[in-house]
């Protein structure tokens, strides 16, 4: 059986194409890189050398909690210009916060309500005021729901491989 190997491209179903390529442009600062011709609206952009965002303009529905996970090489100032801009959004997965292996984790809203979870390497020196901030809880996220199953550990991390 074949091993899937990495992920090449993830695709965000948004409902204002224009505004949500300027936002990952501009705000997330990735490199816009050319598309293919199709018939409806869509905008592709470079993640680093093998992996790309592809914007896809529907009007699909759009999940809650469904998200696509992105590191960012400096925390610190992504943190207080989303808190700037008010996207940060607490309600599917909790307050801002660092991981049992030191990686910090937040979510945002784009522009047209897809959930991104923005990461920090593990390791990565956080600016104690962000600890004090109003947006902030120690400790992992908790449902409340008490349903255990899955494939847990308590040395679990978001990087394995090479972003170790």
């Amino acid at each position: 059986m074949p091993k899937l190997t990495k992920i090449n491209h993830v695709t965000l179903v948004v409902d204002q194409l224009e505004a949500a390529a300027e936002f990952y442009e501009k705000e997330m600062g990735l490199e816009v890189i050319a598309a293919f011709v199709f018939d409806y609206p869509t905008a592709f952009f470079k993640i680093n050398e093998e992996e790309q965002l592809h914007l896809t303009e529907w009007e699909d529905a759009q999940s809650f909690r469904g998200h696509i996970c992105l590191m960012v090489d400096d925390f610190n100032p992504f943190f207080w210009r989303v808190k700037e801009l008010g996207i940060i959004d607490i309600k599917p997965w909790g307050k801002v916060r660092q991981l049992p292996d030191g990686a910090m984790q937040l979510f945002i809203r784009d522009p047209s309500n897809n959930l991104l979870e923005i990461s920090s390497p593990p390791g990565y020196e956080v600016d104690p005021a962000i600890f004090e901030d109003e947006l902030y809880q120690e400790g992992l996220y908790v449902s409340g729901r008490n349903d255990f199953r899955g494939y847990k550990s308590e040395n679990a991390t978001l990087y394995h491989g090479k972003a170790n």
